[in-house]
Formats: C-alpha cells, sequence, structure tokens
C-alpha cells in the first residue's frame, strides 16, 4: 500500500496475482467509484510496487496511459514520491460519473517533451521576494512566507500562516505576477487581497499547550519534489522552536493537484521528551467572517469579505474526526485540535474559493464544495490492476 498515494485520498489497491513481463509490457488498470455523485478532475495513482510486475522504476516517464472506450490517452506524470531522485509513482487525471468504473490501458511510448500549456500546477522558492514560498494550480494560489521576510526593513513580519492568493483564470499566473510586483491590484486576473499576518491564515498549524497556541518561525528550507504538470509536491522544514518550555521540529508537506482547492497538508512534529504531540490547525477569524464548524465531518469553514472590490473569499480546514479532540480560539484563530504520536504524520487539507474565480458564485457554493470534498475522502476510489 502505498503512503502517499493521493492528496484527496486514500485509495486501495489490488495488484495482479501473477503477470509474466513482455517485450511489450502492458497492464490494464480498471479505476470504481462507489460515491453517489460525479467526481471531477480526480487523480488516481499507482505506485510502482503495484507497476513492476510490468514496469520497471526507469519506465516510469515513459508510460502512456488510455482510457479506453471510446480510446482516449491521459496525460500521466511520474513523480518522484520520496525525493531520491528517482520516479516512484505515475499520477493521471480522469472524471468519475456516480458509482462508475473506468479501464485504462498502460504501455510504453517515448517520452513526453512537456510544453509551457501542459503545466496546471507550479510551485518554488521565490528568493527574489524575501524568500516566499509560493505555489498555484489551475484554480488556487498560496504561499509562505520565508527568512528573509523576518528581517526586512519595510515590513518584517515572522508567520508561517497560509497566504491565499485569488485567481479569476485558469492560467499560471505567480511568475508573471513576482515579475512586475503589483499583485496587490486586480488586473483582470486576480491578485493578494488575503491579510495573513502572523495569524494562520488558511490552513496553518502548530502546537497545542495549555490553553495556548506555539507556533514556528517562517520556514528554513524547501525542496520540491514534483512540479506539475497534474502534481505539485514539496517540503518546509522549520527550525525548532519552544512551546512552553519544550523543544519542537516540523516538517511540512504539501500536495496539490490540477483541478483542486485543496491542498493535502502533512505535518510531522518532533518533540523533545515527549512521544505525544497536540496539535491545531485551523483559520484566521477575520472581522465579520461567517464561521461553520461541523465536527461530526471534521470541517472548519469561513466566509470573508475582503476588501472592496475584491469579493469574498471562502476558506476551509478539513481533518478526520476521529482525530479532534476539541474545537478552539487563540491569537485571533478558530482551530480544531487533535494529537498524534510524536514522529507520526498529521494529515489536514486545507482550501481557498473565491466568488469572483469562477466556481465559488457564493458561500453555499463554498460549503457544497467543502462537502464534496468530505464525501471523497469517506468513500476513496477502487484501484485494480490486471493483466492485458
Amino acid at each position: 500500500m502505498c503512503k502517499r498515494c493521493h492528496p484527496w485520498l486514500a485509495v486501495v489497491l489490488t495488484p495482479a496475482a501473477s503477470l509474466l513481463l513482455a517485450q511489450e509490457p502492458s497492464l490494464r488498470v480498471t479505476v470504481s467509484s462507489d460515491l453517489g455523485r460525479a467526481r471531477a478532475n480526480e487523480t488516481v495513482v499507482l505506485p510502482l510496487a503495484t507497476l513492476k510486475v510490468a514496469f520497471r522504476a526507469e519506465d516510469l516517464a515513459r508510460i502512456r496511459v488510455t482510457e479506453e472506450g471510446p480510446a482516449r490517452e491521459v496525460f500521466a506524470q511520474a513523480v518522484d514520491d520520496d525525493g531520491d531522485g528517482t520516479a516512484d509513482q505515475i499520477a493521471f487525471q480522469s472524471g468519475f460519473e456516480p458509482r462508475a468504473t473506468k479501464t485504462f490501458l498502460l504501455t510504453l511510448g517515448d517520452k513526453r517533451q512537456l510544453r509551457k500549456e501542459d503545466f496546471r500546477v507550479y510551485g518554488r522558492f521565490v528568493r527574489e521576494r524575501f524568500d516566499d514560498f509560493a505555489w498555484e494550480n489551475d484554480r488556487v494560489a498560496h504561499r509562505v512566507y520565508g527568512p528573509a521576510l523576518e528581517t526586512w526593513q519595510k515590513e518584517p513580519l515572522t508567520s508561517s500562516g497560509v497566504d491565499v492568493w485569488v485567481k479569476r483564470t485558469r492560467a499560471l499566473v505567480v511568475n508573471d505576477w513576482y515579475m512586475v510586483d503589483d499583485y496587490h491590484v486586480d488586473h483582470g486576473e486576480g491578485g493578494d487581497f488575503y491579510s495573513v499576518g502572523p495569524s494562520r491564515g488558511c490552513g496553518g498549524s502548530g502546537i497545542w499547550k495549555g490553553g495556548r497556541l506555539f507556533v514556528s518561525r517562517n520556514f528554513r528550507e524547501s525542496r520540491v519534489l514534483a512540479n506539475g504538470p497534474i502534481r505539485l509536491v514539496f517540503e518546509l522544514r522549520y527550525e525548532p522552536w519552544d512551546a512552553a518550555g519544550v523543544r519542537v521540529t516540523e516538517t511540512k508537506r504539501i500536495t496539490l493537484d490540477a483541478g483542486s482547492h485543496f491542498n493535502r497538508i502533512e505535518s510531522i512534529y518532533s518533540v523533545d521528551g515527549a512521544d505525544e504531540v497536540t496539535w491545531a490547525t485551523g483559520i484566521k477569524r477575520a472581522k465579520g467572517a461567517e464561521v461553520r464548524i461541523e465536527r461530526e465531518e471534521g470541517t472548519l469553514r469561513t466566509w470573508e469579505a475582503l476588501k472592496e472590490p475584491n469579493g469574498n473569499l471562502g476558506c476551509a480546514v478539513i481533518v478526520d474526526p476521529a482525530r479532534i479532540d476539541s474545537v478552539a480560539e487563540a491569537e485571533g484563530n478558530v482551530l480544531l485540535v487533535g494529537h498524534t504520536k510524536a514522529g507520526q504524520p498529521v494529515v489536514y487539507h486545507a482550501g481557498s474559493g473565491w466568488d469572483k474565480g469562477g466556481d465559488v458564485p457564493g458561500s453555499a457554493a463554498w460549503d457544497g464544495l467543502v462537502e464534496d470534498l468530505v464525501q471523497r475522502l469517506r468513500s476513496p476510489l477502487r484501484i485494480e490492476v490486471l493483466p492485458r
């Protein structure tokens, strides 16, 4: 079983019982959805451990995926999930009607020559903007702050919160916006209208102890593991910080797929002298914002007015409800609080929607997107790999 097969779903994989290697290797994969609603932009991830009956690690960049009935090729991306320099997964996307099954044929071909227009996700370390790390897909954009911003003479900021940039275009715009350095004004593509400050922003996290939230400084190191065209995976490392006399370190892994409003966020905390970690994640409580918490579904969502004339923004955090111990407010944030063993990952999803972006015309539509993700998480895809 792959530990990180999908940013949304715990995919169930059933490998073929036996498959002899052929001169022209191929596999047939069936993907089934038991959900009684359509699933758009669903990412299917197949680890090498499931494919190696027919393919080698060096083959993954050459795998072509054809959706059967009628046949059409879908874009496949080789992913190095563990950062060792060798691909160990392939990822591709498709949509599914309610309770539908699709079959895909995997074969080898020439390595695809990527074009700029093929990319629907992108992220990078932005040294020229005080060490930001910024990332986006065709729906949303975010950034977090690096070390240089802490000592910027004009406007220093220490914050490990998650910033939101809103988009009304499907194009990738992060590089262009940094280039012209005028992204606080909407020139027809969106902009940076959300003020994260020292808060958790839209999905930041920290350590919860004694009724207080203890958070890290800005990230210190970053590395990109996969950078599109349909899946982005990167990691951030935070220097140790003090949580009421306890030393804490964190590595945060973020995955964003094309077509999604939500990041999958995975934090691994290490706490000196402790076997368990009490953590919190949440959203800045903006003045006048609507806040909805449904603990039984594991959701925290907000809807807030941005400065005129920039519309309204929805933020949401989704946590496995079995992992939630309590709900709290601290330092201007609404938080979901849970615990885990030290060194084990804390996994949650966080995302945003803008009422001028084309997908989320109002708060009811935002609630619908959040509920759609909850239902997908509860009903993972079923994947079976079969001989051709």
